[in-house]
């Protein structure tokens, strides 16, 4: 392709075309077309002449036009690792009515933890003039993009972004202390695969109220949920049971001397009950065990599910609010950081430990 202020590029002209034939950035291009107020910085010259190229080149019309009408294409980008029941649709319940509210479309935009994609997405939804992005359980070291942006999960600090996040310290407290209250002291513990944020986090939080404790941490009753094992390339779905089921499997193999178990999420824990009951063991009679989440279908399984409630409704309508609110007002401070309150729901998974099991 030609380039230069008097080549013309052939076809339709998306964002890098148009900014190799103007022989400037995207990011410059596109702070432009986005009338953002970063803009300002640019000298006119230049955002003129952005403005006679693209109206000449037909550059994204309908985008471009609204754009430029209202300051706003009154559109933003969601950015998730899947759209699977559970932890996405709870947080997308929330999202969906503030937007909706707001009167706001959005692009949702399913990466499924691939480097090349968190990475082409934004680019491809700053080329549609969304005014911002809400990222859930995505990186946000990956995401450079000229408009607002909240995250939620992400627990990556970064410049100009707001993070929601869980007390995971309180949850694990909760946990753990309703479990150690039921004489609990052998406790085994599913963490969650590395490429979830939240599973580190966690993690870190239920060693550290351990210690507060006393409560011994036996490396022999920590398992893992396989990375591979969450993604949709095993042949099975990320979020199925399956995910909790094998890890169970693995760790009976091995030992059965635990009387619980706390698990990564509720579809991890559905799948452990699956597994233990298969060998033989009675839940909670003989093992009880915590899930994380509160998805709907905790409380309809069998036994229903003892679990450590994640507002993620809320925590869904707190990240739309915000990016709302910072899309309204892109001069205004915001903190890095709002933390949402867990909540332990005792149900019938749980129960005293075994009494052959010594203090």
């Amino acid at each position: 392709m030609a380039k230069g202020k008097n080549s013309t590029p052939p076809g339709q002209v998306n964002l890098r075309m148009l900014a190799e034939h103007l022989e400037l950035s995207q990011t410059t291009v596109s702070l432009v077309l986005n009338n953002s107020p970063s803009a300002k910085s640019i000298p006119q010259e230049t955002r003129d002449r952005v403005v006679e190229a693209a109206q000449r080149l037909n550059y994204r019309p309908n985008y471009f036009a609204r754009s430029l009408r209202q300051s706003r294409s009154m559109s933003v980008g969601v950015l998730a690792p899947d759209l699977s029941e559970g932890y996405f649709t709870h947080v997308m319940s929330g999202v969906l009515e503030e937007f909706t509210r707001a009167h706001y479309f959005y692009f949702t935009a399913c990466h499924d933890w691939k480097r090349e994609l968190i990475e082409m997405y934004p680019r491809m939804l700053v080329e549609r003039a969304v005014d911002g992005f809400l990222l859930i359980n995505t990186p946000t070291d990956l995401i450079h993009v000229p408009v607002p942006v909240v995250a939620i999960s992400a627990h990556t600090p970064a410049e100009n972004i707001t993070n929601i996040v869980l007390d995971h310290h309180h949850a694990a407290e909760q946990a753990l202390t309703h479990l150690h209250a039921l004489g609990h002291r052998r406790i085994a513990f599913m963490r969650g695969p590395r490429a979830i944020s939240d599973s580190e986090f966690r993690w870190e939080a239920i060693q550290q109220v351990a210690r507060e404790m006393s409560l011994k941490l036996d490396p022999a009753l920590v398992i893992r949920i396989d990375a591979a094992g969450w993604s949709t390339k095993t042949g099975y779905h990320p979020m199925a049971p399956e995910i909790g089921y094998k890890p169970m499997q693995a760790l009976l193999e091995k030992t059965r001397e635990f009387t619980a178990i706390f698990c990564f999420n509720d579809i991890a824990a559905i799948g452990a009950i699956r597994a233990l009951k298969e060998a033989g063991l009675s839940v909670p009679g003989d093992v009880s065990v915590v899930g994380f989440d509160d998805i709907q279908s905790a409380a309809y399984s069998t036994p229903s599910l003892t679990t450590v409630r994640q507002p993620l409704l809320e925590m869904g309508k707190r990240g739309a609010q915000v990016l709302l609110d910072r899309i309204a007002n892109r001069e205004k401070q915001y903190p890095a950081e709002i933390v949402m309150a867990p909540e332990l729901v005792v149900r019938e998974s749980t129960g005293p430990a075994r009494t052959s099991q010594g203090a």
